[in-house]
């Protein structure tokens, strides 16, 4: 089976690296544009602690729970994911708020781990920029991964199995034709996994995909000196966030900035955002050096679910995951390669997720 695969982000790089390693012949088509999610991502991973609803949980717990085997393979196979679990700390001032965290992840059994208060001491002593009055939840089996590290080991993954990466602008034609350059490119399927992008590729077929760019700016910071390896992922009550990697690199993130289409700035407002917001948080980082801010465009749908599934005979999306493509990615490109090559894949945790809600 011949599969065109739109697209080399984190859900195209997982689709096509599980299509070659089930047999398929696949080529992967990227126009390499400024931009990826996938590049700019922070790169956690920690379901429990996150908001989702009942009907999602089950999908963002199995992406989860898929991490340790993924990377283990990846590993076997000498490509370093930089996937590592240091845990989490969702943090607050505030008792009632620390004590709905604490209740909602404690009934989120399975991917959790170790469930437990810390005072602000205690949180210090794990996290030591945090500001003294901030409380937390510690989670234990929550992790980090860095998006860029994660999606060159995928895409080399794949290239040993024998996928093709063709780096042009893409577009679909009817009968599934994939047009990048010449001469075009003909599949027995389509996985279309262009992010942000996914809408202006496929305009062409009037098939709906729903997805619009969220610009989202997320700072890295240097502490030159500091051993930071092993601090946890820290969650405020907000849509921001902190972690840390190896070698005093701590990450501050993110603004979420609609309508402003595929403008690639540092703005000063966001900026700005994120600065406020991570010393807020973390004054500890207020000598830290800027290194980069990193820009990039999450696709987010109307509902802030992604589309997973076959929308159109031979065609598949695997996009709109908003700003949760690093947890989700990796696992729904195993689920979505599953569904080309017509295996059973678990409706409970995909069903949320199809794309004819929308047709």
């Amino acid at each position: 089976m011949r599969v065109i695969v739109i697209g080399s982000g984190m859900g195209g790089a997982s689709t096509a690296y599980h299509l070659a390693r089930r047999g398929a012949e696949v080529v992967v088509v990227d126009a390499d544009r400024p931009g990826s999610a996938t590049d700019a991502g922070a790169g956690i991973v920690s379901p429990s602690t996150s908001a989702w609803d009942d009907a999602m949980y089950p999908l963002a717990a199995a992406a989860g729970r898929y991490y340790p085997e993924l990377t283990a393979e990846l590993a076997e196979a000498g490509h370093e994911s930089s996937y590592e679990v240091v845990g989490a700390l969702v943090v607050s001032a505030v008792e009632a708020e620390l004590t709905e965290a604490y209740d909602r992840v404690v009934a989120r059994t399975g991917d959790a781990g170790v469930v437990q208060r810390l005072d602000p001491a205690q949180a210090r002593e794990v996290f030591p920029p945090l500001a003294p009055d901030l409380a937390a939840v510690h989670v234990s089996g929550s992790a980090r991964v860095d998006g860029q590290v994660l999606r060159r080991a995928l895409i080399s993954a794949a290239i040993d199995q024998g996928v093709e990466f063709v780096t042009a602008e893409a577009s679909l034609e009817p009968g599934l034709r994939v047009r990048a350059g010449e001469p075009a490119l003909d599949g027995d399927a389509v996985v279309l996994a262009a992010g942000a992008w996914s809408a202006e590729v496929a305009s062409a077929l009037g098939v709906p995909v729903p997805v619009e760019p969220l610009r989202g700016q997320i700072s890295h910071f240097s502490l030159p000196g500091t051993e930071t390896a092993g601090w946890p992922v820290v969650l405020p009550r907000t849509s921001h966030y902190l972690l840390a990697f190896p070698g005093g690199r701590v990450v501050a993130g993110a603004t979420r900035e609609a309508g402003v289409g595929f403008d690639h700035r540092v703005t000063a407002r966001g900026q700005a955002e994120v600065l406020e917001q991570a010393l807020a948080v973390a004054p500890g980082l207020a000598d830290a050096g800027l290194i980069e801010t990193r820009v990039g465009f999450r696709p987010v749908t109307p509902d802030s679910l992604p589309l997973l599934g076959q929308v159109a005979p031979g065609l598949f999306l695997a996009t709109g995951f908003g700003p949760a493509g690093l947890t989700l990615g990796p696992y729904a490109g195993k689920l979505i390669a599953g569904l080309v090559l017509g295996e059973d894949v678990p409706g409970d945790e995909l069903g949320p997720c199809a794309p004819g809600r929308f047709a």
